[in-house]
């Protein structure tokens, strides 16, 4: 079995908040992780569209209704040479990041667990 990359960023990004912000609600959407077939077709069957991002921190800042971030594994390319998204998906997902932003919330990529961690704290203090 291969290792999920992106899980164990979860699990580092989930023992981070629960060490430094122990108060702090956050919840993280488990489409990015190994699903049985059918545990990935139940689980999107009730979303409301692809792309929905990975972790969300129910605390309101600055004006802000709370933290989307959409975790990508270390070393994972957002771009082409040309600034196109590398990925289709990665479009998709930049595209309802985008679209949670219009709506009041903080929404970014965070490549990796320091650029996850440093997002967090940005948002936190």
């Amino acid at each position: 079995m291969r290792a999920n990359k992106e899980y164990q960023l979860y699990k580092d990004v989930a023992a981070y908040l629960r060490l430094q912000y122990p108060k702090v609600m956050y919840h993280f959407d488990l489409t990015g992780v190994n699903l049985s077939r059918a545990q990935a077709g139940m689980t999107k069957a009730i979303q409301c569209s692809s792309g929905y991002p990975d972790l969300f921190i129910a605390e309101p800042r600055k004006g802000s209704h709370g933290l989307y971030l959409e975790l990508k594994a270390e070393g994972t390319r957002l771009f082409k040479r040309n600034l196109d998204f590398a990925t289709v998906r990665l479009a998709q997902q930049s595209r309802v990041l985008y679209d949670l932003r219009q709506r009041g919330y903080d929404a970014w990529f965070a490549v990796g667990f320091e650029e996850a961690k440093r997002l967090i704290d940005e948002y936190l203090r």
